[in-house]
């Protein structure tokens, strides 16, 4: 026969393990792997964590931001709220491997600002291709990919592409924000043959 006490500690017992407040287990964390590649539509973006010190923060250079699917003024939104940021729409926002269209270094003296645009592949026809130049450094190019097709013809063959890690083919636009005002009358460019697009346009 059991005990009135044993009884009692076999009931508390019994409680506590239908309460999960009233128990802690000790499990080892799940082993995971940060995930590396494109950004995923409505992806939850954590918030950064507080520095204690403000000098132990690092500054970040300039960004590139991917969104195919949105507005022009949410585009407008996105470069006019960073410095830093470069905007790529239509075939060139899809990022495939290979070269990338729309990479973009800036440089900067006492008088001009200086940049070199990555555009590979891209037609150079002025009826397809335009760079335009705003007052505020607001950067806008467009233009026309002509590679990455599925079918391609040369000398008088037709070729069926097995890998496409080339851009595809079609409409693209470039927008980013130079660090500050220009005089957009002071703006040369040049494109060359090696895909290549600079620019320099002096401060205002």
């Amino acid at each position: 026969m059991t005990s009135p006490a044993r009884v009692e500690e076999t009931r508390k017992n019994e409680a506590d393990s239908s309460n999960p407040r009233q128990r802690i287990l000790n499990v080892a964390p799940i082993n995971s792997m940060p995930y590396i590649g494109p950004p995923l539509p409505h992806s939850y973006i954590p918030s950064s964590p507080r520095v204690e010190d403000p000098e132990a923060m690092v500054k970040v250079g300039p960004a590139m931001v991917y969104c195919p699917l949105t507005t022009s003024q949410e585009w407008d939104d996105i470069v006019s709220a960073t410095k830093a940021g470069v905007s790529l729409t239509g075939t060139a926002a899809m990022g495939k491997v290979g070269p990338v269209i729309g990479r973009v270094d800036i440089a900067e003296n006492e008088n001009s600002y200086f940049f070199r645009v990555s555009l590979p592949g891209v037609a150079r026809d002025q009826n397809s291709f335009s760079c335009d130049m705003e007052p505020d450094g607001k950067v806008k190019i467009r233009g026309v990919t002509t590679t990455g097709e599925n079918i391609v013809c040369k000398n008088s063959q037709i070729f069926r592409m097995q890998s496409k890690n080339l851009c595809p083919p079609g409409h693209f636009s470039i927008t980013f924000q130079l660090p500050g005002p220009v005089n957009n009358l002071q703006f040369s460019g040049a494109f060359g043959a090696d895909g290549i697009l600079e620019g320099s346009v002096g401060k205002r």
